[in-house]
């Protein structure tokens, strides 16, 4: 067909000038709306395709590729506010790779998704402060370097905008903080090293962060960006040179460079071991930089050895685990994917019998059945399908997001064994989920008393005992058989969970070695300074249900089992106005000591709350399922005998459930002399949150070794089997929980 070229006056008043196919324009051409918006360049079938410039009565332009009618390729924007866009476009929104000048100067170069920035990228803000690292919907999320103007550098990671993770803080006269933030404001322990101290190296600790606080492999998510960007990435005149911020050497180079010309460092300066609650400094500790590097020392060998045992022992490599990951979640998916479209029925007893398996073998290569796969060769079988779907049905879990959260790309991450049992623990990528090894004992244990735990969990929705929401074994070559069970992790939580115990009511071997432990580590009965003070509707519903599966356990002659125990410290509220950016409280000289912190006689007081028990609302809270969500909302005899939300100023609103966002009082029970001279404690009472559940109920108590064990822990002879009967043991174990959260007068 032959192209005319004419001009076209529309019933609209559009006006076109140019090229025709047909009835359309098609070639290039000209085409003015009626309200002044022009536009020049290529048409295809009577859309703007190809090159061309856009100019919008506003004053806008853009000049470059279009498709189909959008903005799409690689173009320039010029804003009517002065503002500056060169980059990638996708459907009229920047996308890919860019850089935009804002009409206040603030310059930000580098990844964007869907007109936000997503992805690698460097901001520059006109007061001079930059950022360089990776963002997420428009926000700093992951790892990044913020250098503010006045020479202060944070290095470490982000969330929603905010320092949220481990990080170092370098202040302008080079001082340095190692530590751990939250929304922001420094929260957990960490350490100053003041000017002109020997602090640890920067090079080794940005080496350490390469799995980051997700699991994630840093340099491997770099690499990834590299692979596509280096040496550059050319789109249109402009050339955006990304190794600045994507090579992972790039990424520490501000923090390095602040190492070189600092005064002589000396090992036996003081520096400071400090604990922070919401950016409020509760704790510190005088010590000197050789006593600090030997602690380091101590927890970095025992991580390696506990890896050691927890990988090499049971597969012979670290990679091997690695297969073993992904043969978990090839499994799983398989499980899920063929048990969900079955129909919702009320289990049977063959639903628990030894016929109630799912078996299938995975090959590399692939077969009718299964995918091919990056793994080794396996045996898959899966325990109890119909019994274990509908338990996630009863706790109320989606099976969609349920395979996601454990099969989806993002994968699982391995953690080191916080026991002695050489288990291997894997967790979801969004904390959702803990995955167990288990031994052959534990799972005959888990099937027997599968039939009345179904029962138990549900008859009581407030249960706090574990939630078990699959069981399964992998087959290797040779024989070597690997059992997994996945169970809810109860630390999957809005807030950051300070202090982890694991308390069992006994004195022998639980304690933990202050020099080989840090903020992760879960410590045990003697370790625990703190008794709780809790409304008394709330320790009531506590203890009722603590006395319902303590009978369930000793029904199934369970013993050994422990509470497992988080707490989630808050701050005085009358002292958050001193939380200042990191680093603006060099020494303990500057502490604030406002009313409620302590009296003219220097005497320490209850701090004002940190938290408020609210009527419940369930329009102001969230009500969705979670693996730790438990029950109904409680009642609180404070409020009347009313439904309650627990209320964070500064933070959100929380369902107050059984186990899940528990309000209360702790108050230091250490004597003054028991306390080490060098470490200051700012505070006798913290308002906290609770997060607890029972767990480790797989121990039978006619199982000999472990009967001695018990024995031993309990402080009984080993001799007297009658000692650790399952009804003594439930009886010791909450007497001493008892005396942890007293019933007060």
């Amino acid at each position: 067909m032959e192209y005319t070229v004419s001009e076209k006056a529309f019933s609209n008043r559009d006006v076109y000038i140019g090229n025709f196919k047909g009835i359309l324009p098609h070639g290039n051409g000209k085409y003015t709306w009626s309200d002044g918006t022009v536009y020049e360049g290529d048409w295809e079938q009577g859309k703007m395709t190809g090159k061309g410039e856009l100019i919008w009565t506003s004053g806008a332009q853009y000049v470059g590729d279009f498709s189909g009618g959008y903005l799409h390729g690689y173009g320039i924007f010029t804003g009517c506010d002065g503002s500056f866009y060169q980059g990638s476009w996708r459907m009229n929104i920047q996308h890919g790779m860019g850089k935009k000048q804002y009409c206040n100067s603030d310059i930000y170069e580098g990844s964007w998704k869907e007109g936000v920035h997503e992805g690698s990228g460097r901001y520059l803000w006109n007061s001079g402060n930059t950022y360089i690292g990776s963002w997420k919907g428009g926000k700093m999320c992951g790892r990044g370097i913020m250098k503010w103007a006045n020479g202060d550098l944070f290095n470490g990671f982000w969330l929603n905008g905010l320092r949220d993770g481990s990080g170092v803080y370098r202040f302008a006269d080079g001082g340095y903080y190692f530590g751990t933030w939250s929304q922001g404001l420094k929260d957990g322990k960490g350490t100053f090293y003041p000017v002109g101290t020997k602090h640890p190296s920067l090079k080794k600790w940005c080496s350490s962060l390469d799995y980051c606080n997700d699991g994630t492999s840093l340099s491997g998510l770099l690499n990834s960006e590299e692979s596509r960007a280096r040496p550059s990435i050319k789109i249109g005149p402009i050339v955006i040179l990304l190794e600045s911020f994507i090579r992972y050497d790039s990424l520490c180079s501000l923090s390095h460079a602040s190492e070189e010309g600092q005064p002589e460092a000396q090992d036996n300066s003081s520096v400071y071991e400090r604990e922070y609650m919401q950016g409020v400094l509760i704790k510190e500790r005088a010590s000197n930089y050789t006593e600090i590097s030997r602690k380091s020392k101590q927890r970095n060998k025992i991580a390696v050895m506990q890896e050691k045992r927890s990988c090499i022992d049971i597969f012979g490599a670290h990679s091997r685990s690695y297969y073993l990951m992904l043969n978990l979640q090839l499994g799983i998916r398989y499980t899920v994917g063929k048990i969900t479209p079955v129909p919702v029925r009320e289990v049977r007893s063959s639903d628990f019998g030894d016929r109630a398996r799912i078996r299938m073998y995975f090959p590399r290569k692939g077969s009718q059945f299964t995918p091919p796969h990056y793994s080794v060769d396996f045996y898959w079988k899966d325990y109890c399908p119909m019994v274990f779907r509908n338990l996630r049905e009863m706790f109320k879990l989606d099976a969609a997001e349920y395979m996601m959260s454990i099969c989806g790309d993002d994968g699982l991450r391995e953690l080191s064994s916080p026991g002695k049992s050489g288990s291997i623990f894997y967790l979801s990528h969004d904390d959702r989920f803990v995955i167990k090894t288990l031994r052959k004992t534990e799972l005959k244990v888990l099937l027997k008393m599968l039939p009345s735990y179904y029962c138990h969990v549900g008859k009581h929705e407030n249960t706090l005992i574990t939630k078990f929401f699959g069981l399964h074994r992998i087959t290797l070559r040779g024989g070597k058989k690997v059992r997994f069970m996945v169970m809810g992790n109860m630390f999957c939580t809005e807030l950051r969970i300070h202090q982890r115990y694991d308390l069992k009511g006994s004195t022998i071997g639980r304690c933990t070695d202050k020099d080989k432990s840090d903020e992760n580590t879960t410590l045990k009965d003697l370790d625990l300074k703190f008794e709780f003070h809790m409304d008394k509707l709330l320790r009531e519903s506590l203890f009722k249900q603590i006395s319902l599966d303590c009978m369930f356990l000793q029904s199934q002659q369970i013993i050994d089992y422990s509470l497992l125990l988080g707490l989630h410290f808050r701050a005085p509220e009358n002292l958050k106005a001193f939380s200042q950016p990191p680093g603006t409280m060099h020494n303990h000289e500057n502490l604030p000591t406002g009313d409620g912190v302590t009296s003219s006689q220097g005497e320490l007081l209850i701090p004002p709350k940190g938290l408020l028990l609210v009527t419940h609302e369930p329009g102001s809270v969230s009500t969705a399922p979670g693996p730790h969500i438990r029950g109904s909302t409680l009642k609180a005899y404070s409020l009347g005998d009313k439904e309650v939300d627990l209320l964070l100023p500064g933070t959100g609103r929380l369902r107050v459930q059984l186990g899940v966002n528990m309000p209360a009082q702790a108050n230091l029970k250490v004597l003054q002399d028991e306390v080490d001279s060098t470490e200051v404690e700012l505070f006798e009472f913290y308002d906290v949150v609770l997060y607890m559940g029972i767990i480790d109920i797989l121990q039978e108590y006619n199982v000999k070794k472990k009967i001695e064990h018990a024995c031993k822990s309990l402080q009984f002879d080993p001799q007297s089997i009658s000692a650790v009967e399952p009804e003594l043991y439930a009886k010791r174990f909450i007497n001493f929980l008892e005396r942890v959260f007293p019933d007060l007068p």
